[in-house]
């Protein structure tokens, strides 16, 4: 129950995870700048150092939504700047293995340590470890909601141009 005046908590919840979002966006666009790359050639760094320490070029594109030959793009990118080293599978000749650099990785935990040390402390000294655990909860709850909506979205046919929703003189 609200008191008048003041929003109810869903809505505050809502503001709060779009500004959050918003924010998460901003850092990882000046990331991308920082390290000279685009905001999708980040997105494959960041899978190599947080989710996949060594990929195939498929799992990539799959994780990416990209087709194989814009993975190819991406990857002979990030290998030519020094960022992803490709290996050969060590049992099947026709496939490789991305891993990001030794020396990627240093810089890339360099710049974000910072970030990442302040949040640990930020949270840890605010909230109780059973607030912890629900914000986990409701992140991680929050994460496959998105990611399920990634899907749904990738399953949908590709607006071109002035296609836009509605519009009649798109067709």
């Amino acid at each position: 129950m609200t008191t008048a005046g003041q929003e109810p908590p869903q809505h505050r919840l809502g503001e709060a995870t779009r500004a959050y979002q918003a924010a998460v966006d901003d850092f990882d666009r000046e990331l991308a700048h920082h390290f000279g790359v685009n905001e999708t050639d980040l997105r494959c760094l960041e899978i190599l150092l947080q989710e996949l320490p060594e990929a195939s070029p498929s799992q990539l594109a799959d994780r990416l939504g990209l087709t194989t030959g814009s993975t190819t793009a991406l990857l002979d990118r990030l290998e030519r700047a020094g960022y992803l080293a490709r290996q050969p599978h060590p049992t099947d000749r026709r496939k490789s293995i991305i891993r990001a650099t030794p020396a990627f990785q240093q810089s890339a935990y360099a710049v974000m340590a910072p970030l990442v040390d302040e949040g640990h402390r930020m949270i840890t000294d605010a909230f109780t470890p059973d607030q912890i655990a629900t914000i986990a909860d409701f992140l991680q709850r929050a994460t496959e909601l998105q990611q399920r909506h990634v899907q749904q979205l990738r399953a949908l046919p590709r607006m071109r141009g002035n296609e836009r929703a509605g519009d009649p003189t798109s067709r």
